[in-house]
């Protein structure tokens, strides 16, 4: 049976925007459902995580095209984003990983190059809320870190993963086991790296509910744990520690993008906690580019950690 003839093209039409991308058959969405219901079963997942991050997922056509046949998945590489904070003399800048910053803009920009491309030939493509690494390590996108995180070819983890649905016929595809990258077989840089323990020698599963990740992003009024060392947090949402000890993402640590700075007062109205209308027009400007606006009831709690952690002095004025 061949492949349509459509798949390869849009395959090489996403690599010239940048992408790497992979098409799937839809029946594949139960598959992905057993296996993260599998591991529910077992009792591999902290039951708080699991009801908080996992069960969001919908394995099942979005209502606007309920005749999807297919699945692509895409990878974007993507930079840190740094921002800078300012406070009582200090310049602080803060971390976004690449799978946080701009993750929305990448979901849009895909959602219309795929529209472009489909549209003129009677298919259409719509998002669809997926376990994105899991979807992305079967296809043969890429392959999991012994730290759970996906990396591809060429970018190691600094990527961004988007799943859309398609009613664009896929008679034939590729479903790869999961699988870690080769050089994960002797390397425990990760494990050895992460702080809270989450990455353990007794399974490829993360400990979730031991890692930083879990923690900074949930809602602004859960404390951290107080297992969790103040001198652990270094960015404003996620962590870097697993990602900036692998060799995979050696030749990429430096790629920083800079981007939103935050005046003394913007910065302490945000660490007030204060509503978005109560805020100064371009501190909601420069929330909405970052992709930070769903986030403010979690920044008073994460830049306060890292403000304290931070003993740089400012020696320039301060910035209004």
């Amino acid at each position: 049976m061949e492949r349509h003839p459509l798949a390869h093209e849009i395959v090489q039409q996403l690599q010239l925007h940048g992408f790497q991308g992979r098409i799937v058959s839809v029946r594949h969405l139960g598959d992905l459902q057993e296996e993260l219901e599998t591991h529910h079963r077992l009792g591999h997942f902290d039951e708080e995580f699991y009801r908080e991050r996992l069960t969001w997922f919908r394995f099942s056509p979005p209502e606007e095209l309920p005749g999807a046949q297919s699945l692509i998945v895409a990878a974007l590489p993507r930079p840190q984003t740094q921002a800078v904070f300012r406070q009582n003399g200090k310049r602080v800048p803060l971390i976004i990983p690449p799978t946080f910053s701009a993750s929305e803009r990448t979901r849009q920009h895909l959602l219309g190059l795929l529209t472009d491309l489909l549209s003129p030939v009677g298919y259409r493509a719509a998002l669809g809320r997926l376990p994105l690494k899991m979807l992305a390590v079967h296809s043969g996108l890429g392959a999991y870190g012994r730290n759970n995180i996906c990396y591809i070819p060429g970018m190691g983890s600094f990527l961004q993963l988007v799943a859309l649905f398609s009613d664009l016929p896929c008679p034939e595809d590729t479903w790869w086991p999961l699988r870690t990258m080769k050089r994960c077989e002797k390397c425990t840089a990760c494990q050895r790296r992460c702080p809270a323990g989450a990455i353990t020698a007794e399974r490829f599963l993360l400990h979730a509910e031991r890692c930083i990740v879990f923690h900074n992003e949930r809602p602004g009024d859960v404390p951290f744990p107080a297992w969790i060392d103040p001198s652990w947090h270094h960015c404003l949402v996620g962590c870097m520690q697993c990602q900036a000890a692998c060799p995979e993402n050696r030749r990429f640590m430096r790629w920083v993008e800079d981007s939103e700075e935050f005046s003394g007062e913007e910065t302490a109205l945000l660490l007030r906690g204060v509503a978005l209308d109560q805020l100064l027009p371009g501190t909601v400007e420069k929330l909405a580019r970052l992709e930070m606006t769903d986030a403010l009831d979690i920044l008073p709690r994460n830049v306060g950690v890292l403000m304290r952690n931070s003993p740089l002095p400012e020696t320039r004025g301060e910035r209004r």
